[in-house]
């Protein structure tokens, strides 16, 4: 289900698996954790908390936030300090979209084909930043 997704649609509690191939020597990383989608005066607000590991690192805790707000063609993400992030198309079911955050380029494309469980993979290039990072989610 992909025709008519809203930011409403992503309400709720989600568990999430992650994987990043890094090529700056850090190698294969493992992510898991919990997501939750809180709407918030017409927005939805994204929390996420969870574990990250390398092969050559400790396990380290993560969390982050984001803003997810209506948008004629779905949703306008932002940081949690309100800077923009990029925009979201819930009407397809692989969008893609782009952030330049000088100097190094960020490309994701989701993927709500199999709503829903969905994904987001994120290409990351830079001057110290080479990776691809996968995250699937499902409901809790």
């Amino acid at each position: 289900m992909t025709q008519g997704l809203t930011i409403r649609d992503f309400a709720g509690l989600w568990t999430y698996e992650r994987f990043i191939d890094d090529r700056t020597g850090l190698g294969e990383g493992h992510g898991k954790g919990e997501a939750i989608f809180t709407e918030v005066a017409g927005e939805m607000r994204y929390d996420e908390s969870g574990t990250l590991s390398f092969a050559a690192t400790p396990e380290m805790k993560n969390t982050r936030r984001y803003l997810w707000r209506p948008a004629a063609r779905g949703a306008d993400v932002f940081f949690d300090d309100g800077r923009p992030f990029h925009s979201v198309d819930l009407g397809q079911g692989k969008p893609q979209a782009a952030h330049w955050c000088d100097p190094d380029q960020y490309d994701v494309t989701y993927d709500f084909s199999r709503w829903p469980e969905w994904s987001s993979t994120w290409v990351v290039k830079g001057p110290r930043k080479d990776y691809k990072m996968t995250t699937t989610y499902r409901r809790s």
